[in-house]
Order: structure tokens, then sequence, then C-alpha cells
């Protein structure tokens, strides 16, 4: 997915007005997600710059020079990867939020399994994911 600015913008005002919105909603959503354990980060800045890109290149500048969340989407945009300290951090408290849910919640032994298994697979993407260089 290239979510670069390009000349196809929806036609319309309206259109416009819906992605801005969405792109905002996305926004929330990523930064909630970067406090959160288990709500992805990255997918919904993406998402944003893909709303942003089609609506307001003013927006767009900002999301992909914020100094905050920029380097998450150029980072993962150019395929360079995440930093070894952000893949032990997440792994490390997607295993702690897991366990420590399962260990107190009183919720059947199928819903404990399927906790883990997402887990599981959180773990093998962010590890399948290329680590990023040193500069």
């Amino acid at each position: 997915m290239d979510i670069e600015q390009n000349n196809n913008k929806p036609a319309g005002r309206i259109n416009r007005m819906a992605l801005t919105f969405a792109g905002h909603a996305f926004v929330g959503l990523g930064i909630i997600g970067a406090i959160l354990p288990l709500v992805p980060t990255t997918v919904f800045l993406l998402l944003a710059a893909t709303c942003y890109a089609r609506s307001s290149p003013r927006f767009y500048h900002w999301l992909m020079h914020n100094r905050y969340f920029g380097s998450y989407i150029k980072n993962y945009k150019e395929n360079q990867g995440t930093p070894v300290s952000a893949k032990i951090f997440s792994i490390s408290l997607l295993w702690i939020t897991i366990l420590f849910s399962i260990y107190t919640a009183k919720t059947p032994w199928y819903v404990d399994i399927i906790l883990i298994l997402i887990a599981v697979g959180v773990s093998i993407h962010l590890i399948m994911i290329k680590t990023l260089k040193k500069k």
C-alpha cells in the first residue's frame, strides 16, 4: 500500500471531509494503541496517512513529520524495520498483559487458549518484522 500523496483525490468536498475525519479517528486510535497493549499503533497511523494523503496535504505533512509518529510510518513504509528495543518492549508487555488477564479473569478455558493464540500470533508477527539497523 503506497501512502504517498497522489492526484487521485476523491471527488467532492464531502468525501474529503469524511477522509479527513477518518484520518483524525485513526490518529486517535494510534495514540491509544501507543498506550494500551494489544491495540496496534502502526496500522492505525498507516490508515490515517492514507486518508490524509487523499484528503488533506496539510494533515498528511503534519503526520509524516510528527516527532512522535512520523518515524513509525516512515520506517514501516520504507521497510526499514522496528528497533530491537521496541520489539522487546512490545512482546514483553503483550505477554505480561495476556498472562495477567488469564490469571485474574475467570473466563472459560477456551478464552484463555484464544488469548494465548493471539499472543503467539502477534509475537511471531513482531519477530518477523525487519529489525531497524542503527545509523
